[in-house]
C-alpha cells in the first residue's frame, strides 16, 4: 500500500429500492454547455435528482468509530501511511468542505 484516501457517502432515501449501484444517472449531451471532461476521452454523467447516495465530507457518512477503525487498520500496515482527503461533498464549496473532512479523521485519530 502506498498511500490511502479518506472518502465518505451516504445512503439517501431510495436507496433500498435503486440500490447503491444507481442507474438513474444520465449522460450529459454532446453538446451540453459547460461539458467536462474526465480523461481518456470519456464525459461525465448528469448526477440524478434524487440519488440513491451522495459523496458527503469525511466524517458526515460514517461516524466517528468508523474513521477510528479506518485510521487503525492503515496504522497496523504502516504507522506513516499518508491519509488523502477526496472531497466531493456538493453541499460545500471546494475549500469548505475540507474543515469538516479534516476535522473528523483527526478526532478519529485521538482516539488511537
Amino acid at each position: 500500500m502506498f498511500h490511502a484516501v479518506a472518502k465518505d457517502a451516504t445512503l439517501c432515501p431510495g436507496a433500498d429500492i435503486r440500490g447503491v449501484l444507481d442507474s438513474s444517472f444520465t449522460r450529459v449531451p454532446a453538446d451540453a454547455p459547460g461539458k467536462v471532461p474526465t480523461g481518456c476521452g470519456f464525459w461525465r454523467n448528469a448526477w440524478p435528482e434524487n440519488p440513491a447516495w451522495k459523496s458527503v465530507a469525511v466524517g458526515l457518512g460514517h461516524d466517528t468509530a468508523y474513521w477510528t477503525e479506518f485510521l487503525c487498520a492503515l496504522a497496523e500496515a504502516d504507522p506513516d501511511m499518508a491519509v488523502n482527503i477526496e472531497h466531493e461533498d456538493a453541499a460545500y464549496s471546494r475549500t469548505e468542505g475540507l474543515a469538516p473532512a479534516a476535522e473528523n479523521p483527526h478526532t478519529a485519530a485521538a482516539g488511537l
